[in-house]
């Protein structure tokens, strides 16, 4: 995302979402993904949903292979997924 690029719909802030969690973009850039955040209660928990897998990924050395997700936390990775999905299908996106 550019800097002078504001992210008006989901579809662009979980694109950019990687690297806003990277500390990765300008600050207007973050600053934009943060508004569209606080709106935007299905992005939030899909950034949530990310933050969490990559501090798990940061705990393995990279020898080690984590175990098999639960399927309780599979269920709740898809049901996050399904309502990131049709928040930006059924409502065009924010």
């Amino acid at each position: 995302m550019e800097p002078d690029q504001k992210p008006c719909n989901c579809e662009e802030v979980l694109a950019a979402l990687s690297d806003y969690l990277n500390l990765d973009l300008p600050r207007e850039s973050c600053r934009q993904i943060e508004e569209h955040l606080a709106g935007c209660p299905s992005c939030v928990e899909f950034a949530e949903t990310l933050r969490e897998t990559v501090r798990l990924c940061r705990q393995y050395k990279p020898s080690e292979l984590p175990a098999p997700l639960g399927e309780e936390v599979k269920r709740q990775l898809r049901e996050a997924y399904q309502r990131v999905m049709e928040s930006r299908g059924g409502s065009g996106g924010h």
